[in-house]
């Protein structure tokens, strides 16, 4: 590719992981030259970074392809990601796509540019293996200035029965801790209040070799660094495994100067019989007990869960212990999730398909548990007055943020709110379900 085509387009579909790794891969490229344009600006270079996890990987591969040829017929398209890990050659042969990069290629990004032209045929690929994913890139993404993803981890271990993530992102493996300070210290010297700690499974953390040296760190040694680092108001744990969640990590948390009470916990089901099946490395026992030592130190303490309907075997009552094992808990919201075949998964093959309509029911069923289960909790913190960090969005006049404890909070929007922690007084929740404020105080950092 010339030297003289300068502009860069990206979308992201899927996790947070996958946004920290698009602005790793934004930057390479302005580094070089390229200026960053909005994906449905003319650009020389789209680059689309897909997900495996999302039902229809396909199907939104090609939409965001079209975009990109509506936007400039002659822009190259370039497709990593999970998805382009997974099913290189079948992306090679969508019209438009001139380039598939796999899991290691797609941080050499630059040097597969140069030569590149459009052609009309099928799209050049450089996947490598998955075995040969042995190394660790880290990234974090800066571009809302209210909070960033900071990756700490890559990869899993785990043979969960439904999941392709171990098939499209390798070994668990991670950073070191000097370089996750490192880090962190650029973002909170961008002014960036909150960071939020993204990988496959950073519960994990401190395993797999960085370079030729074996880790000796634990998640627990990596959250106590990142408590004293200077300049961070917030740190969120994306989302951590219930077996890996310790006590030690608990008590730290509640202790904290900087991370905030929110966890999200993966459930999948609330039935153990399913969830030996799912090879998942914990019962419903070894959970109840993880909330409930939450509850015991932060009973103000946001508590999300994933959970997945429909998978083989999920009879009308084991999907009933799913749901009453999740009403009787004190958790705060759920992100549910339709079971969906894969290829090359165990749980393809297995037995007892749930029908589709069935399947939809039951998602419909837990979304309403969840609605009830947030309104709950947004009214037990009604009257008390909490730190809120205000995000740019301008919407009907309204401006929101989140409080520490994952509350969402509106008010009149104010420019001079924008990327500031309040303190305020949380009045009723609105229509929109999000809550609105009574009064005001001196911003966070005024007070201190």
């Amino acid at each position: 590719m010339s030297q003289y085509h300068r502009t860069a387009a990206f979308h992201t579909l899927g996790c947070k992981l996958n946004f920290a790794e698009t602005s790793t891969i934004a930057r390479q490229l302005t580094e070089a030259g390229y200026e960053k344009v909005s994906f449905d600006e003319k650009a020389n270079v789209y680059v689309i970074n897909t997900c495996s996890v999302t039902e229809n990987a396909d199907r939104e591969c090609k939409l965001h392809v079209k975009r990109a040829m509506k936007a400039n017929p002659e822009g190259l398209v370039v497709i990593v990601g999970c998805y382009a890990q997974l099913k290189p050659e079948e992306i090679s042969q969508i019209e438009g796509v001139d380039l598939v990069l796999g899991a290691k290629e797609k941080f050499n990004i630059l040097s597969y540019l140069d030569d590149l032209e459009k052609s009309g045929s099928e799209g050049i690929v450089h996947s490598c293996e998955i075995e040969e994913t042995d190394f660790f890139i880290g990234s974090y993404s800066i571009g809302d200035r209210t909070r960033a993803f900071l990756k700490v981890q890559d990869g899993c271990d785990y043979k969960c029965t439904y999941c392709t993530i171990p098939l499209a992102r390798g070994i668990s493996r991670s950073d070191t801790i000097q370089n996750v300070l490192k880090n962190a210290t650029e973002i909170a010297a961008r002014d960036i209040k909150e960071i939020v700690l993204t990988g496959v499974n950073i519960g994990d953390y401190g395993k797999g070799e960085f370079g030729n040296k074996r880790h000796e760190h634990t998640f627990l040694d990596l959250i106590s660094e990142l408590d004293r680092v200077e300049g961070i108001e917030r740190i969120r744990i994306s989302s951590i495994e219930p077996n890996l969640l310790k006590d030690e990590s608990i008590e730290l948390v509640s202790r904290s100067k900087s991370f905030v009470p929110h966890f999200h916990i993966p459930l999948q089901s609330g039935s153990d019989d399913l969830l030996k099946k799912m090879k998942r490395r914990y019962l419903t026992k070894l959970y109840d007990e993880r909330v409930h030592k939450i509850r015991e130190v932060m009973p103000h303490a946001a508590i999300g869960v994933d959970v997945i309907v429909g998978f083989p075997g999920e009879t009308e009552e084991r999907f009933m212990e799913t749901y009453h094992f999740l009403n009787d808990l004190p958790i705060t919201y759920l992100h549910v999730f339709t079971y969906s075949e894969r290829e090359n998964t165990e749980a393809a093959d297995m037995e007892g398909v749930v029908p589709i309509p069935e399947r939809k029911r039951r998602n419909k069923m837990l979304r309403i548990l969840s609605e009830k289960k947030k309104m709950a909790f947004y009214q037990e913190q009604l009257g008390k007055t909490l730190p809120v960090l205000w995000e740019h969005e301008n919407k009907n006049g309204k401006m929101f943020g989140f409080t520490e404890n994952y509350v969402r909070v509106q008010k009149d929007f104010d420019p001079s709110s924008v990327n500031k922690i309040e303190w305020l007084k949380l009045d009723k929740i609105e229509a929109d379900g999000s809550v609105s404020v009574m009064s005001s105080f001196k911003s966070f950092l005024e007070k201190i």
